[in-house]
């Protein structure tokens, strides 16, 4: 697959989290104690993580950032998912803090007006978006949809490629000829009443796709899917599948049309026509609030606001500190996330793995065979790499909170004390029980099975090297 480009404008979501047990006594409001603060990019910058999580680890993210705190916290944050085109932001970077008692949401407090400067693209963002297999333009009002010679790129790059266009009210309109343009039913019913007068879902997506004439219009609307303009002048109607339904008494649907825009766009870019990628959207959406939302992609930061977004971390193969991990996980309600393997040779398919894993859930600790371990499973030449190098390397990804070595053949015993809500293996082991699947469904927690990247795999590589 060729890269995938995602315009739009970054922001820096962060969430503090605490309880609340009294009153202030100056004002009938609540006083939060902080228990922990979690970051991650928001807007567009969302869109381009959840593209690299799910879809392909060549992502390139055309945005433009400030030079001030908030924005080098959120290019810190971007820089070991994607490869951030930086361009230049007229005022400070976009900060929205969400404050949470109990998990409750008490207040929002938003700083920075910060948008895109209308200067000239650098050559190398006319390269990304020339040479992209598709493009998904992530607006969030903030110029990045707006600027004139980005516009005239979009508008070139949909003659090509997939374009996939997420609008914001305040944004700009969506250029023409776009593949697909995804509108939430508030934003749709808004705009089509004023230039069609029309209401409901259906009647919204067949305006908007005549009003800014752009290939198909999908109009999502919530737990009940999306309606599809499609290029005939028909709508489909496309529902939760039953086997994505959600469930829970808290969900957060913080970023669910940005996990809806990024699979659709995949989706196109793979060869799907507007329909399938639409139904795909919309599972792949349903499952995401499922499994927690955008918070599932935070990172608590040190010290409760350390400006390099840092997040809590563990020495490599400490199990102590991965166990202490997993209770404090369980004590805030969170999602423990496990994952277990060799990892010898670190490759582009274990990172797609650990990724995909880590947005399960709200922390990720990988189960690292030892050293005996490995050469009992794969043989007297392996590991390649030592178990504490290999603790070490994975340790500094982004999407690794612990890293525990276990020496038995199954991580069966680790698990019996880790008790993970959910266990991630590759999707090569569809079709056999893991031997600690057992353990995992007994103490509540379910196995997923994730899809593997096609031509990696470590003994395939050693054997191209000719070992």
């Amino acid at each position: 697959m060729r890269p995938l480009v995602v315009v739009g404008d970054a922001l820096l979501d962060i969430d503090v989290e605490g309880g609340a047990t009294r009153l202030c006594p100056e004002a009938p409001v609540p006083v939060v104690d902080v228990e922990g603060e979690w970051v991650r990019p928001g807007g567009a910058g969302l869109a381009a993580i959840l593209l690299a999580t799910h879809a392909t680890p060549d992502v390139r993210f055309v945005t433009a950032l400030g030079d001030d705190d908030t924005g080098r916290r959120l290019a810190a944050l971007l820089a070991g998912d994607v490869e951030v085109l930086r361009l230049p932001l007229r005022g400070e970077t976009v900060r929205k803090t969400r404050i949470r008692a109990s998990g409750q949401p008490v207040a929002r407090l938003d700083s920075g007006e910060g948008r895109a400067a209308d200067a000239r693209l650098p050559d190398r963002v006319v390269r990304a978006i020339q040479d992209a297999g598709a493009v998904l333009v992530s607006d969030y009002g903030r110029g990045m949809a707006a600027h004139p010679g980005m516009r005239q790129l979009l508008a070139e790059a949909a003659s090509r490629v997939p374009v996939v266009w997420d609008p914001h009210p305040r944004g700009a309109a969506p250029v023409p000829g776009s593949t697909l343009v995804t509108p939430n039913e508030r934003e749709a019913l808004a705009i089509a009443a004023a230039v069609d007068g029309c209401s409901g879902a259906a009647d919204a997506a067949l305006a908007l796709r005549r009003h800014w004439r752009c290939r198909t219009a999908a109009v999502t609307v919530g737990a009940r899917g999306a309606v599809l303009a499609t290029e005939d002048g028909t709508t489909l109607t496309m529902p939760v599948p039953d086997n994505a339904t959600l469930t829970g008494q808290r969900l957060d649907t913080c970023g669910a049309g940005d996990r809806f825009a990024t699979a659709a766009v995949t989706a196109l870019a793979e060869g799907a026509g507007a329909a399938d990628a639409v139904a795909t959207a919309v599972e792949s959406a349903s499952r995401f609030v499922a499994a927690g939302g955008a918070s599932a992609l935070s990172r608590r930061a040190e010290d409760h606001g350390a400006a390099d977004g840092g997040q809590e971390r563990f020495p490599p193969g400490s199990s102590v500190g991965c166990f202490d991990l997993a209770e404090s996980v369980r004590r805030r309600g969170g999602r423990l996330v496990a994952t277990g393997g060799c990892f010898d040779l670190l490759h582009a398919g274990h990172v797609s793995l650990l990724r995909h894993a880590r947005s399960l859930g709200d922390a990720l600790v990988v189960c690292l065979n030892s050293d005996e371990s490995v050469r009992r499973l794969k043989g007297p030449g392996r590991p390649v790499v030592t178990a504490a190098d290999r603790a070490r390397l994975l340790s500094e990804l982004s999407s690794v909170d612990g890293v525990i070595v276990f020496e038995e053949s199954s991580p069966s015993t680790v698990l019996e004390r880790l008790r993970p809500d959910v266990w991630v293996k590759g999707g090569d082991y569809a079709g056999s029980e893991l031997p600690e699947a057992e353990v995992v469904r007994r103490h509540g927690g379910e196995v997923v099975l994730v899809p593997t990247v096609e031509g990696y795999s470590t003994t395939r590589l050693l054997q191209e090297a000719g070992r």
